[in-house]
């Protein structure tokens, strides 16, 4: 087995993401094992319910059921995280899990490789190349997933969203 770690996921009982979480971030803790296991994930997102008339912003689980793990997969980490309470199994083919790909990696968002931006919904920019080159706009989203950011350009009289790459806009200060 190599000693690169790779994000790798286990299945646990529903509900029990977040105590499988500290229970593995406990075992990790205790043993020493901080070199073996990097990270312990349970992804969230923010939505908004209605509840009586208010919108109530709530945390919500992105995959229900499931925890992602950054470790070196050796067989005392695989006996740990197999063993700690509430974890079902790893995601795989029998009892052999598979590490994510950098693509799914990527994709999920756990992880990511580019730079912190520095853009903000709310904030005027101007673009920088395409065809909406020196028009200036105000931003409406940042999706540092995607690398955009949906900005309000005035189009012919109309203020009409557009998705521009982080690279071809610039912060009017």
């Amino acid at each position: 087995m190599s000693d690169k770690s790779n994000w790798y996921v286990v299945h646990t009982y529903s509900g029990y993401e977040n105590k499988v979480k500290a229970n593995i971030e406990k075992i990790v803790e205790n043993r020493n094992m901080q070199e073996q296991i990097h990270k312990v994930l349970v992804p969230m997102k923010e939505s908004v319910e209605l509840k009586n008339g208010q919108k109530k912003v709530v945390p919500r689980k992105v995959f229900p059921g499931y925890v992602l793990l950054k470790m070196v997969m050796n067989d005392d980490t695989w006996y740990v995280v197999r063993n700690t309470r509430g974890v079902t199994s790893f995601v795989g083919p029998g009892s052999k899990p598979v590490p994510l790909t950098d693509d799914e990696v990527l994709a999920m968002g756990i992880e990511s490789t580019e730079e912190l931006i520095d853009l903000e919904a709310g904030e005027t920019v101007r673009v920088m190349s395409g065809p909406f080159e020196e028009s200036t706009g105000i931003i409406r989203e940042v999706n540092g997933n995607k690398r955009t950011v949906i900005v309000k350009l005035s189009i012919f009289g109309r203020e009409t969203p557009v998705e521009l790459d982080f690279l071809q806009v610039q912060k009017i200060i």
